[in-house]
């Protein structure tokens, strides 16, 4: 049966990237996490030393720097699934913070950085068996996905699993902080100029506040088959 493309928007700690993965493992396709290249990208920068007094990022050092962070993905030979790369470093162990989300957010507003970044994102999405998570999939990288899902969680619990995450990476934090830092990303993922976090007209909605993984996977390999047979997609 031929493979379609799968575009997965949503709001951060909603779990794209845990579904996506589950997806792609399932039907053999290739996942790729967008979010992690900004993230890689924001790392590049604070190891450049290309920060502010006050750990912000200095945008226009940044943007005469861009050229020499190489983003890209590489498969891995013994897991068989795609690894994100800065300059050559498997850097995943690295990007996954609080703050390292946000220093992502707030570089992913300006155009320089989005341009880099989608150039590659939108030659994978050229290929067929692609899934891809993001913000801006549905709308920008890729717009003729067979099936666009928009991903949406309560607030409350987006933070209690984002606290479970960072609990097993031994970071000590309270649901407050979190709750804020949550809403700061929020408010800059859907008020930036540059490609906001919206849903794509045509994606189904996926609140999964209350589903367990498997209540989720199977949902969507549900949404799939439809797509796969010709008949539209349950809401």
């Amino acid at each position: 049966m031929p493979k379609i493309n799968i575009a997965i928007d949503g709001f951060s700690s909603c779990g794209k990237s845990t579904i996506a993965k589950e997806l792609a493992e399932l039907l053999h396709y290739k996942y790729i996490d967008t979010g992690a290249m900004y993230r890689a990208l924001a790392l590049y920068a604070i190891r450049r030393e290309l920060t502010m007094p006050d750990g912000s990022i200095d945008i226009e050092l940044l943007e005469k720097e861009i050229t020499h962070a190489d983003v890209d993905f590489h498969l891995n030979k013994e897991t068989k699934k795609s690894e994100i790369f800065l300059n050559d470093e498997a850097v995943e162990p690295f990007i996954r913070t609080l703050s390292l989300g946000n220093l992502a957010s707030t570089i992913s507003k300006y155009r320089f950085v989005r341009n880099k970044l989608q150039k590659l994102q939108k030659k994978i999405g050229f290929q067929k068996g692609v899934i891809m998570d993001g913000r801006d999939i549905g709308t920008v990288i890729m717009p003729n996905a067979e099936l666009k899902i928009f991903m949406i969680a309560d607030p409350d619990v987006r933070a209690e699993r984002r606290m479970l995450e960072l609990g097993a990476g031994g970071s000590n934090v309270t649901k407050e902080e979190v709750l804020e830092m949550q809403r700061i990303r929020d408010h800059q993922d859907l008020t930036r100029e540059e490609d906001p976090l919206k849903r794509a007209d045509d994606a189904v909605i996926l609140d999964n506040s209350y589903m367990t993984k498997e209540q989720q996977l199977n949902y969507v390999i549900e949404l799939v088959e439809h797509i796969k047979v010709g008949s539209a997609p349950r809401t």
